[in-house]
């Protein structure tokens, strides 16, 4: 059974907000989330960091414009993920309009692995370009870059990922997270990246008189594809983070998202005018996922790129077909998994690494993901790549920063890992298949070396109980405005209800009256058709729910467990 706990919190930041006019209720769950100012929470774009502030990014700028005004030809590398694709959008929507001759280049996973890679680079040439760009990837390609200098191309990188001990001889770089950026968003996703290349590009251009007599672009028109990605890529939503998400999910709102977005949204059967960082992360991004993990990415990128809606919406269907093959798969080695986990004592082990000769290559990173929630450890799954390798995908929990985690194995046993990279909660790596069972035991014990008991007791966190007089519609409706996401949390309470009455709807549902203080409030419990006891210790958040027009509160119900009457 998992711990609740309230959220620490500074007083004197709650109080500082609740002072500025926030509502208490609001400055402590803000206060909670290290908002010390309420102009932290202000989403205008005028409020983003400088471009200038990001290492390298002028000199970027001046190179990308020296070849386009020179008529270079560009190619873009991209990652074969959600951030990937959204970046190779936004790079080629952007460069299109200042006139590049640019295409992109998206590496097949299944062949060619990530990043840019000697063999990347050989399938590259055959485009001829004079200069390759990467987004969302390219900072650990030592390698590939070498390979491109060597054939006489010009690399320029736009990554996001954390470096390694040796930075590749790139013409230009540009990644927060570089030595010597003092860039303040660490966080920004490889979609965020590139597109803040593009604005100092364009005043760069700007700057050259390549606008004279003729408006210059307007790039908020790139703000749902930036949004998308940085959602769909898990970085934490820091302050900058928060206005470009917002920002876009007002276009999409407004119903100015691009047509692929539209679409993806329509085949899940979700509507543009109420699209939340939910949809981004778990509706659209899955669907644009599923094309790298089942099959090409190049199919998601052109979604994102036509402006032809009834092409875009054959795509969509495509790739809503995809993403329920993909979740077939992975519930048959989800179902593989915990078959194999019964035989061992999985409690006791700081670490889970796991491995059947049958798993899809593409579908991993997901299984690892469900089987961390499950059993608060970080696990890395394994499918066979060839005939003896085998790919890795980690996902981890607070209290191990996966990527170093891997960098301490590769420290003890430089034999085992032939390539690793990621970040704090998420990772990949390549081992030889006679290897696993010593990279097992290798994680293992740095696993243990690193965690302590408390880190793997599962932990729900919320922002403690409210007063019945805030649980209202006001309030569930000032929470859905703001932009909920990793490291900045949607709010959920904790009380203890009374079950005044609870029906099955939907076959797998449960529709509840919960009572408190003699007041009776609708409640939800997604996914769960067994009766509830009398009296339960719940955490929910509110929720605005709209039937016939009307709205009304709801709360819905997170976790649960029988609460004991006190003697």
């Amino acid at each position: 059974m998992p711990n609740i706990a309230p959220r620490a919190y500074s007083t004197a930041d709650a109080d500082n907000l609740t002072a500025s006019g926030l509502h208490p209720v609001l400055a402590r769950i803000y206060a909670a989330r290290d908002i010390r100012d309420v102009r932290q929470l202000e989403h205008e774009l005028a409020g983003l960091v400088p471009f200038r502030q990001l290492k390298n990014i002028e000199e970027m700028a001046r190179l990308l414009a020296d070849l386009i005004q020179a008529g270079k030809r560009l190619l873009i590398v991209a990652d074969y993920d959600s951030d990937g694709a959204t970046a190779c959008a936004v790079a080629m929507r952007a460069l299109r309009e200042f006139g590049a001759t640019v295409d992109y280049l998206v590496p097949n996973r299944f062949e060619y692995g990530y990043g840019l890679t000697p063999e990347i680079v050989q399938l590259a040439q055959t485009r001829k370009p004079d200069a390759l760009i990467t987004v969302d990837n390219g900072i650990s390609s030592v390698a590939g870059v070498e390979q491109a200098n060597r054939m006489g191309m010009q690399v320029l990188v736009t990554d996001h990922h954390l470096p390694g001990d040796e930075l590749p001889d790139a013409a230009c770089i540009v990644n927060p997270n570089q030595p010597g950026c003092k860039f303040p968003s660490k966080n920004l996703a490889g979609v965020g990246v590139i597109f803040y290349v593009m604005l100092a590009l364009r005043a760069e251009l700007r700057n050259r008189g390549a606008f004279a007599g003729k408006e210059e672009p307007n790039f908020g028109k790139l703000l749902d594809l930036v949004a998308l990605g940085t959602v769909a890529d898990v970085v934490k939503l820091d302050d900058n983070n928060r206005i470009l998400v917002h920002q876009g999910l007002k276009r999409i709102r407004a119903g100015r998202a691009c047509a692929g977005i539209n679409a993806l949204l329509k085949v899940a059967g979700r509507k543009s005018e109420k699209a939340s960082t939910y949809d981004l992360g778990f509706v659209v991004g899955p669907r644009l996922n599923a094309a790298g993990r089942l099959d090409d990415m190049a199919l998601g990128i052109e979604c994102l790129l036509t402006d032809n809606e009834e092409q875009a919406l054959a795509m969509a269907q495509q790739l809503d077909t995809l993403n329920r093959e993909r979740r077939e798969i992975e519930a048959g080695m989800q179902e593989q998994a915990l078959a194999a986990l019964e035989k061992i004592e999985v409690h006791e082990n700081h670490s889970l690494s796991i491995y059947d000769t049958n798993w899809h290559q593409g579908v991993i990173g997901i299984l690892a993901s469900r089987l961390k929630d499950k059993y608060h450890r970080p696990v890395i799954a394994f499918a066979r790549s060839n005939e003896d390798e085998l790919k890795g995908s980690g996902r981890s929990i607070p209290g191990l920063h996966l990527r170093d985690a891997l960098d301490l194995v590769a420290k003890r046993k430089p034999h085992l890992l032939q390539k690793f990279g990621g970040h704090a909660f998420a990772a990949g790596l390549t081992i030889h298949e006679s290897h696993f069972e010593e990279f097992s035991m290798t994680f293992e014990e740095v696993a243990g070396s690193l965690l302590a008991p408390g880190d793997l007791e599962g932990l729900i966190e919320c922002d403690g109980s409210l007063e019945i007089s805030a649980m209202n519609l006001n309030l569930a409706r000032a929470l859905s405005e703001q932009v909920w996401g990793q490291g900045f949390p949607q709010p959920a309470f904790q009380e203890t209800f009374a079950v005044e009455s609870q029906r099955v709807v939907g076959e797998k549902h449960l529709r509840l009256k919960l009572g408190k203080a003699d007041q009776l409030f609708d409640g939800i419990l997604f996914f769960h058709s067994e009766p509830l006891p009398a009296r339960i210790n719940a955490v929910y958040r509110l929720d605005v729910n709209e039937y016939n027009g009307k709205q009304s509160l709801q709360l819905m119900v997170e976790h649960w467990e029988e609460a004991i009457e006190e003697s």
